[in-house]
């Protein structure tokens, strides 16, 4: 069932994307508008698949990376269907639910695994840290888009040559006004989940923190992001400079998610999620197998 439903979404997505790309084509508003009901509709079912799946497996379907590409391409509709109820920016859905679309194919052309699961990953902490973390991401992933969207439309009007996006994006005071409600939505978030993760370190490994290549590369992100935070609260920064910082904040955060999970090995890895059969007879409470 939670497989039916995620074909469902992953179908319900690109639908939705073929009709917010229609619209930044032709500019018809009701494309846009049907478009988002059906990413209502995938989004629908894709949490439901997700519930499902975690009802039956007692954790968040995050244990390797088909299943984190899902997660996140959850995170991201789910995160601009929130935001496009304060700001109605219609032409956002034509560069993100492509965006999320591709996450989704991505993880339906990887291998499913059957791996035995760490029994330690089903802990409060730990759904904590990886809901927060994955829902933020997502958000950033809309001020990440917005910033881009924000430099083309910049880049439009200083030139004086008003092609085909300037009429289509909305204004620079409107982008960077979502930058920032971004920002404000991200960064609790961000730093709930890294606190949230140090908590789950104590209980599993006996300490907050260990400098494994993930933790120093969130902490990275996380410190790009209060810098930029900081920026806008106290110097007033604005326009081109957040909307740069903000692009590069979500390269690093990607580096981070991918990297931490395929690249650096780390107790963070896909691989520590999961024990060899004989393994889970003894696995005690405290020990966290490393990859």
């Amino acid at each position: 069932m939670a497989l039916f439903l995620f074909k469902g979404a992953l179908s319900l997505y690109l639908l939705g994307s073929a009709g917010y790309i229609l619209f930044i084509i032709f500019q018809r508003k009701n494309l846009a508008r049907l478009s988002y009901v059906v990413l209502w509709l995938g989004f629908a079912a894709h949490s439901l698949s997700i519930l499902l799946w975690s009802w039956q497996s007692g954790y968040l379907p995050v244990s390797n990376l088909k299943e984190s590409l899902s997660f996140f391409a959850w995170a991201i509709i789910g995160s601009y269907l929130f935001i496009h109820l304060r700001f109605n920016i219609l032409v956002l859905g034509s560069f993100l639910s492509p965006l999320a679309s591709v996450l989704m194919i991505s993880s339906s052309f990887l291998q499913a695994q059957n791996d035995i699961v760490n029994p330690l990953v089903r802990n409060l902490w730990l759904t904590i840290h990886i809901g927060t973390i994955f829902i933020g991401n997502g958000i950033f992933a809309v001020a990440f888009l917005g910033g881009i969207m924000y430099l083309i439309q910049e880049r439009e009007i200083k030139s004086k040559h008003f092609g085909p996006f300037y009429h289509r994006l909305p204004s620079l005071e409107v982008l960077d006004s979502l930058n920032y409600n971004c920002l404000i939505l991200g960064f609790p978030l961000l730093t709930l989940g890294i606190l949230s993760g140090a908590v789950f370190a104590q209980y599993t490994l006996g300490t907050f923190w260990r400098w494994d290549p993930k933790e120093v590369w969130s902490l990275v992100t996380w410190l790009i992001y209060a810098v930029l935070l900081h920026g806008r609260l106290t110097t007033g920064w604005r326009g081109r400079r957040s909307a740069m910082i903000s692009i590069v904040g979500f390269l690093v955060l990607v580096f981070s998610f991918l990297g931490g999970n395929i690249l650096l090995k780390g107790y963070h890895s896909f691989s520590a999620f999961k024990v060899s059969a004989p393994e889970v007879q003894h696995l005690a409470p405290g020990n966290l197998r490393q990859p």
